[in-house]
């Protein structure tokens, strides 16, 4: 097992992280029970179309209501995945407002919370995410 592999399977590091390209990620989660979602927030015109996205991405139920509060509920309930864990990848972040990107990044940070020690849930800003910290350094 990768190192990096290794890192994403563990529950208690569960977080919101940073990494400059995805390419690795996607390699070292081949072929493992976590369930990887690509994120692409390029050209989001709304919170409407962020959430469509993630929803999707995903495959929400279809009891989810399209807000904050349910996109909330959704990540910590997890019950309708079976995946024994989630690495949820956002691309192309700047594409939504900084307002949504920052009530999105405060709801992914209490769903990893919730799940730290309990089940892997990682959520990755792909590219540049100042103030996050790194899920890990690319080999040079």
């Amino acid at each position: 097992m990768s190192k990096l592999l290794a890192r994403l399977s563990d529950a208690a590091k569960s977080g919101v992280y940073a990494a400059p390209h995805v390419e690795d990620i996607l390699d070292a989660t081949r072929g493992s029970e976590l369930r990887v979602a690509r994120i692409d927030l390029g050209g989001v015109a709304g919170k409407e179309t962020l959430l469509d996205r993630i929803s999707a991405a995903l495959r929400f139920p279809d009891w989810f209501g399209r807000n904050w509060d349910a996109l909330e509920d959704c990540l910590a309930d997890l019950s309708w995945s079976q995946a024994r864990g989630h690495v949820l990848l956002f691309e192309n972040a700047k594409g939504a407002s900084s307002a949504d990107r920052k009530t999105l990044a405060e709801i992914l940070e209490a769903a990893a919370a919730h799940w730290r020690g309990k089940r892997p849930f990682f959520a990755v800003f792909i590219g540049d995410a100042a103030g996050l910290p790194e899920l890990y350094r690319p080999r040079k």
